[in-house]
């Protein structure tokens, strides 16, 4: 029994599968690249460039098989006319003057004719490549008359002069453009042209207020993963996008209805533990000082700066509203609050101070990587720049360092790498889990990596 994989590898063998599949992959990033990202002007070329192709398939069938056609019929009539007159001038006699020729020619056939003295035509001229009349007409004249002609197409004139070399003579005829192509053809490319424009215009326009409601729903949905207020946003647009808006919307009020009870669960919780704490420390207090509970004191203490971190790690600042905040100034007061503390901090900004976030939360998220930074190395200088719609804050420090593979795991919660730090440190290991949760609420990450003053540099970056 052949399985299918042999199957298919007998089959990729025996036709080249894997060079049209190279081709199309190729084809496909290629127009990725360069085509519009956004989904109204995709859109918008969906409908165009059909309607453009189509176009240009009318016009050239049109200029090809109608005006052409056309032009080549309307050439060989006036020229059946032209061999008539030469009939009759060549096998009927005629008066003196040729009054009655003349006359037949510009009232029956519309064309102004005139005899010639039997002079030498004139030298071709220079015809243009793409001259209809002049190729129609001198096909023409060459097939139903046979005889030596020249011909003048080119210029400003209304009308063509043909002549025509006879025996005795040389005839001179005078028609008029319009008679040997067709010349009101313009006009159906005019109203071709004017009505597709048309068309699209309103395309626009109506394409226009269905993307709307999609754009809304996605302003919605990052503001609120941002963190941010969703204000007067309801659902609208056809029926499709109406049901992701109703679902957007249950989405978020289950979200937030699971963010109030989980607050409300860890205030009920973070109160009972402290009644028990402060009941601890009570009764060290009634112990005195002694050793014992000198050590007792420090595990409560180190218990309560804990259950801090614990709740403040799950309730993620979330209730805060996001507001235009002057990173610059919030920079200086981490400055001024890690000297108190006797800590060696340079703090220095560049760019648009006015950024709009969760400025507590925000704060809390720098101050945590400069106090990790302040637990292992004595200088930290602090960068803020503003630029390109981003907001990035990098802290710099000359510690120990982390390793690069474990780097991922130090941001995550509860976790202390004790190979490479401080075993005598205390903490939670929450501090920087706490600040990358910050960070991402924001809509933007926390990066680890190499500083050049030897130690760690964490790098915030978040959207503004």
């Amino acid at each position: 029994m052949i399985s299918w994989s042999a199957l298919t590898d007998r089959v990729t063998t025996s036709f080249p599968v894997r060079p049209l599949v190279w081709a199309y992959r190729k084809t496909t990033r290629f127009i990725y690249r360069y085509m519009p990202k956004g989904l109204y002007t995709r859109a918008l070329l969906i409908i165009v460039v059909p309607i453009l192709l189509l176009q240009s398939v009318l016009v050239i069938v049109f200029m090809e098989r109608h005006y052409e056609l056309v032009s080549q019929r309307m050439s060989d009539a006036v020229v059946r006319d032209i061999a008539a007159i030469v009939f009759v001038l060549e096998n009927f006699p005629q008066d003196e003057d040729n009054q009655l020729i003349e006359t037949m020619s510009s009232k029956a056939l519309g064309l102004s004719m005139s005899l010639m003295p039997p002079e030498p035509l004139p030298p071709p001229a220079p015809k243009p490549y793409f001259d209809v009349i002049d190729q129609g007409l001198s096909q023409a004249i060459s097939q139903q008359i046979g005889k030596p002609f020249w011909i003048d197409t080119v210029g400003q004139s209304r009308y063509v002069e043909i002549r025509i070399q006879l025996e005795n003579a040389v005839l001179r005829v005078f028609a008029r453009r319009s008679q040997t192509f067709a010349s009101n053809s313009h006009i159906f490319l005019v109203w071709m042209f004017s009505t597709s424009m048309v068309l699209i215009i309103i395309a626009m326009l109506f394409l226009r207020n269905q993307i709307r409601p999609i754009v809304r729903l996605a302003a919605a949905a990052e503001s609120f993963g941002l963190g941010r207020p969703v204000e007067g946003f309801s659902a609208s647009g056809a029926r499709e996008v109406r049901k992701a808006a109703h679902a957007f919307i249950e989405m978020r009020r289950r979200i937030e209805r699971q963010m109030e009870q989980r607050t409300t669960m860890l205030a009920g919780v973070s109160h009972d533990l402290r009644t028990i704490l402060t009941r601890f420390r009570l009764q060290l207090a009634l112990f005195g000082d002694t050793p014992e509970s000198d050590a007792m004191r420090k595990d409560v203490d180190e218990m309560t700066h804990m259950l801090e971190d614990y709740l403040s790690f799950a309730r993620g600042d979330a209730d805060e509203v996001a507001e235009e905040t002057d990173a610059a100034l919030l920079l200086e007061e981490i400055e001024e609050e890690a000297e108190i503390t006797g800590h060696n901090v340079k703090a220095t900004y560049s760019g648009d101070p006015i950024v709009n976030l969760r400025r507590i939360a925000f704060k809390r998220c720098i101050a945590n990587l400069v106090t990790n930074a302040a637990k292992f190395a004595t200088q930290i200088e602090v960068t803020g720049e503003h630029d390109g719609g981003w907001l990035t804050v990098i802290v710099d420090d000359n510690g120990p360092g982390i390793p690069t593979g474990e780097r991922e795991t130090a941001l995550r919660a509860f976790q202390r790498l004790d190979q490479s730090r401080n075993q005598n440190v205390s903490g939670s290991g929450l501090g920087l889990a706490i600040a990358r949760d910050i960070a991402r609420s924001h809509g933007g990450d926390i990066y680890l990596e190499d500083s050049p003053l030897g130690g760690l540099r964490a790098r915030v970056r978040v959207p503004t």
